[in-house]
Protein backbone atom coordinates (compact mmCIF):
# COMPACT_ATOMS: atom_id res chain seq x y z
CA UNK A 1 0.00 0.00 0.00
CA UNK A 2 1.53 3.52 -0.64
CA UNK A 3 0.32 6.62 0.79
CA UNK A 4 -3.19 7.49 1.81
CA UNK A 5 -4.95 11.15 1.52
CA UNK A 6 -6.33 12.05 4.78
CA UNK A 7 -8.67 14.99 5.96
CA UNK A 8 -7.47 16.04 9.66
CA UNK A 9 -10.10 17.01 11.78
CA UNK A 10 -10.06 18.48 15.37
CA UNK A 11 -9.04 15.10 17.69
CA UNK A 12 -9.31 12.92 14.85
CA UNK A 13 -8.79 12.16 11.05
CA UNK A 14 -10.19 10.52 7.54
CA UNK A 15 -9.46 8.66 5.44
CA UNK A 16 -10.24 9.81 2.34
CA UNK A 17 -8.08 7.26 -0.39
CA UNK A 18 -6.39 3.97 1.24
CA UNK A 19 -2.84 3.58 2.41
CA UNK A 20 -0.30 2.43 4.66
CA UNK A 21 1.17 6.37 5.49
CA UNK A 22 0.89 9.78 4.84
CA UNK A 23 4.18 12.29 4.38
CA UNK A 24 5.16 14.83 7.48
CA UNK A 25 4.22 18.22 5.62
CA UNK A 26 8.21 19.43 7.45
CA UNK A 27 10.68 16.61 6.88
CA UNK A 28 9.33 14.64 3.92
CA UNK A 29 9.37 11.46 5.84
CA UNK A 30 6.57 8.77 6.07
CA UNK A 31 4.45 8.38 8.62
CA UNK A 32 2.38 5.06 9.22
CA UNK A 33 -1.15 5.91 9.97
CA UNK A 34 -1.86 4.24 12.99
CA UNK A 35 1.64 6.27 13.96
CA UNK A 36 0.15 9.48 13.08
CA UNK A 37 -0.44 11.84 16.17
CA UNK A 38 0.00 15.33 14.93
CA UNK A 39 -1.34 17.66 12.78
CA UNK A 40 -3.02 20.77 11.78
CA UNK A 41 -6.67 21.46 10.57
CA UNK A 42 -6.25 24.65 9.33
CA UNK A 43 -2.96 23.79 6.96
CA UNK A 44 -4.43 20.00 6.11
CA UNK A 45 -0.95 18.96 7.09
CA UNK A 46 0.26 15.88 9.20
CA UNK A 47 3.89 16.18 10.85
CA UNK A 48 5.95 13.33 12.34
CA UNK A 49 7.29 15.21 15.58
CA UNK A 50 6.23 17.78 17.92
CA UNK A 51 9.74 19.30 16.52
CA UNK A 52 7.97 19.15 13.12
CA UNK A 53 5.21 21.07 13.92
CA UNK A 54 7.01 23.57 16.05
CA UNK A 55 9.40 24.41 12.62
CA UNK A 56 6.23 24.68 10.48
CA UNK A 57 4.20 27.03 12.55
CA UNK A 58 6.98 29.00 14.70
CA UNK A 59 10.13 28.59 12.50
CA UNK A 60 11.60 31.51 14.67
CA UNK A 61 11.76 29.47 17.56
CA UNK A 62 12.76 25.80 16.09
CA UNK A 63 16.34 25.68 16.64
Amino acid sequence: MGEAEVRYLDGDFRIIRPGAYVRCAVTGEPIPLDELKYWSVDLQEAYASPTAVLQRLHPDRAR
